[in-house]
């Protein structure tokens, strides 16, 4: 796995695995609900979740979609398909690219991209090919990390791992916040015809049970194996236990803030 597979996000399905098991419920299981509410998802809706992972946000679309709605989840990676269809096989789940969306234009009432934006290879052609499968009145919502500063646990752990296992690694890590300022935000949704897209900060809370379950969340769920070999994730566990102490709790719980940035288009309200 290279530096820049790192930085698309690609994991096994192993990875996958240790991803639903761990980053979910730390994260990505919390702004499901945040990002379908944008995204007004009603019962009956159509609705298509791009670089769906292991499907969090999709089970929410669907439970909220119900029996009369179709709901779709697409992943390049098999991996995270893999674990997504295992999770909920009610789901169509689809590999595939999301600058190359295998679906008819039109096809779906609303497009949902839960902090899968900034891996894209090219994000202007995958909000274009989301505008176009969109129907008139639709909605697409996307979510972003906000800028890693005001990730306070995740900006410490970088600086921890650069020092540690040097800059491929840390950038890995970094990754999943390039989006974070607004005016880049902003910039990109522009660039893929999202002009006058409504776009709000909301807080968040990443949880971990521990600074070991934090550790193996990062370099065992995500793309650091690479970079961090087990008698690295050892010293990595017990240099975190020292030098971020201040993110645990008395029950040995990690917590600190995780903002995101949510933006939601309607199609035909904007000139696209």
């Amino acid at each position: 796995m290279t530096t820049s597979t790192a930085a698309a996000g690609q994991v096994s399905t192993s990875a996958a695995e240790i991803y639903d098991a761990f980053f979910v419920p730390a994260l990505f299981g919390a702004w499901a609900g945040p990002l379908c509410d944008a995204a007004g998802i009603k019962a009956g809706n159509r609705v298509l979740d791009i670089a769906c992972g292991t499907g969090a946000t999709t089970r929410e679309a669907a439970r909220r979609a119900g029996d009369r709605g179709q709901v779709t989840g697409l992943d390049r990676n098999d991996g995270m398909i893999a674990v997504a269809r295992r999770n909920e096989a009610g789901i169509t789940w689809v590999e595939g690219l999301a600058e190359d969306l295998p679906f008819a234009p039109e096809s779906f009432d609303v497009v949902l991209c839960q902090f899968g934006l900034m891996f894209l290879d090219d994000r202007a052609a995958a909000i274009g090919e989301m505008r176009r499968v969109l129907r008139p009145g639709g909605r697409i919502a996307l979510s972003v990390w906000d800028s890693v500063v005001n990730s306070p646990g995740y900006a410490a752990m970088i600086a921890l791992i650069d020092e540690m296992f040097g800059a491929g690694a840390a950038g890995a890590l970094r990754a999943p916040f390039v989006l974070g300022d607004m005016a880049v935000v902003r910039e990109v949704l522009e660039a893929g015809g999202l002009g006058g897209a409504h776009v709000t900060t909301l807080t968040g809370t990443a949880r971990f049970a521990s600074i070991r379950d934090w550790v193996r969340t990062d370099v065992r769920g995500w793309t650091l194996s690479e970079f961090i070999d087990d008698a690295g994730f050892e010293a990595l566990v017990t240099a975190a236990e020292q030098r971020l102490a201040r993110f645990v709790g008395g029950d040995g719980s990690v917590a600190f803030p995780a903002p995101a940035h949510i933006a939601v288009w309607t199609k035909g309200q904007q000139s696209t």
